[in-house]
């Protein structure tokens, strides 16, 4: 049973980075600079909440809580979330969100690679799955992050900044607890510290080609795993949740 419990938890975590990450995208939708972006945008929105889906399905089925997907998604508070600090940040213009995508795909590449090897036969079916759309996500994030760092005056100097202002949410990422121990030693979570080398080298190559230089600074935040969020977070729960608080209990 406790080991029930934390593959809940560990569920929960991946299920809200996917979930909160992808409402952030969806704010673009019809915002976006070009027509292409646009879509490309929204597409990676919906694998992204996709992701989201399944994730919580298979934590619902768990039987630890009773709650359906639906009100795992959309009718907890605002500490009972466990997403990084990093995919709640704002979107605040267009190289500020293509960098906090490329920071949180370089990392979700090598992690589902790792995933869909877990003695978890579901958890690992749904990261196979999940790997697929995320290669595609980070050639995407990649790509920009070179055209914007050696682009214009402008549009680099932008990229960097936003670079320097996420880099403070990067540490958490591979931040690791009890449940990630628990669940390590069942053979079913990933050791984050493995792959670490992975991000590390896929953003400093591609921050090399583009010209941007790694922050210096070693500030770091953390608190999302643990519920503990910035000023951003209930801004978008507000949003996120109105429908099914206006609505309690309607499916779509």
């Amino acid at each position: 049973m406790e080991e029930k419990k934390a593959l809940f938890e560990y569920l929960l975590r991946l299920g809200d980075d996917s979930l909160i990450l992808g409402q952030r995208l969806s704010e673009w939708c019809g915002h976006g600079p070009i027509l292409e972006e646009d879509i490309a945008m929204t597409n990676i929105a919906l694998d992204l909440i996709g992701q989201a889906t399944n994730l919580f399905e298979y934590a619902s089925s768990l039987g630890v809580d009773k709650r359906s997907a639906d009100e795992l998604a959309f009718v907890r508070y605002e500490k009972d979330y466990r997403n990084l600090l990093l995919v709640e940040q704002e979107n605040t213009d267009f190289g500020y969100t293509l960098a906090r995508q490329f920071l949180f795909d370089a990392f979700r590449k090598p992690f589902f690679e790792a995933l869909s090897q877990s003695s978890d036969q579901q958890l690992a079916a749904i990261a196979e799955k999940s790997l697929k759309e995320t290669k595609y996500h980070l050639q995407h994030s990649s790509e920009w992050m070179i055209r914007l760092g050696d682009g214009t005056d402008e549009s680099h100097e932008r990229i960097q900044q936003a670079v320097n202002q996420l880099w403070a949410y990067t540490e958490e990422i591979f931040e690791q607890d009890q449940i990630d121990q628990q669940l390590i030693q069942a053979g079913i979570a990933v050791d984050l510290s493995v792959i670490r080398a992975s991000w590390t080298k896929q953003v400093q190559a591609v921050f090399s080609e583009a010209g941007i230089d790694l922050p210096q600074n070693t500030w770091q935040q953390k608190g999302g795993r643990q519920g503990k969020h910035t000023e951003h977070m209930g801004y978008l729960l507000a949003e996120m949740q109105f429908m099914q608080r206006a609505y309690p209990q309607m499916e779509w």
